[in-house]
């Protein structure tokens, strides 16, 4: 009888821990929440510098890394209920009545139209461990389907060496973005996993939320060297 593979099986997430992405092949992710800014409403003086600077930022930089646009439906929904909430305590009969105006219209826009939210992230990849392996291409999926491989084994050792180095480059990254006027902040472990989650599970995400979620802990990782003599060990 034939079993049905889960999909973590499929996937080369390791783990997810100290903010970071761990895929099975011993290389790491970063991924950053990046703002935004309005190009079409500067002057062409300024779209010009942006340019410019754009150009230099990424001259300034010797890896890869990947920019990724990210749409989804917004849930107005806690927003919707504080509104609620202030409804019910709200004294004033008059202002009382303009919240619930207000509420019943986000309601049927939202009912009609499909409220898109724009994100932007910027994925830094480091690939030390990758033993006899190409360098990591940067991508915030990339590594994460395809062909099934044998698991890197590491340490914690080397896991601090590796996060030492990729944090040494995310810094890189915010503060060439922080020249462009764009604010960039690192997702916590907590940030990284809802991601995924509600990437991989978009309806199930949108009605059941994750709260509480702890570091998820695979493989990889190995208390001492020499673990699982079987598996690959970072050289």
């Amino acid at each position: 009888m034939a079993v049905t593979a889960s999909t973590q099986q499929h996937l080369h997430i390791a783990e997810i821990r100290e903010d970071m992405v761990i895929l099975k092949n011993g290389e790491v992710r970063v991924v950053l929440l990046a703002s935004s800014v309005n190009f079409a409403l500067k002057s062409s003086k300024e779209q010009n510098a942006l340019i410019y600077g754009y150009q230099n930022f990424l001259n300034a930089i010797d890896f890869p890394l990947q920019i990724i646009v990210r749409s989804k439906k917004l849930d107005l929904t806690p927003y919707i209920t504080q509104l609620k909430k202030k409804l019910q305590e709200e004294e004033n009969e008059l202002i009382s009545i303009q919240i619930a105006d207000y509420i019943d219209y986000i309601q049927r826009l939202i009912s009609v139209a499909n409220i898109m939210d724009k994100q932007f992230f910027v994925v830094v990849p480091y690939a030390p461990l990758a033993a006899g392996g190409p360098k990591a291409g940067g991508g915030l999926f990339s590594g994460l389907f395809g062909k099934k491989q044998a698991t890197l084994k590491i340490d914690e050792k080397q896991l601090a060496s590796c996060k030492t180095q990729l944090m040494e480059r995310t810094n890189v990254i915010v503060s060439g973005l922080a020249g462009l006027g764009l604010r960039a902040v690192m997702l916590s472990t907590q940030e990284l996993v809802e991601m995924y989650y509600e990437i991989y599970n978009p309806e199930e995400a949108s009605e059941e939320k994750l709260t509480e979620v702890e570091e998820l802990q695979g493989s990889v990782i190995s208390s001492k060297e020499g673990d699982d003599a079987d598996t690959t060990t970072a050289s």
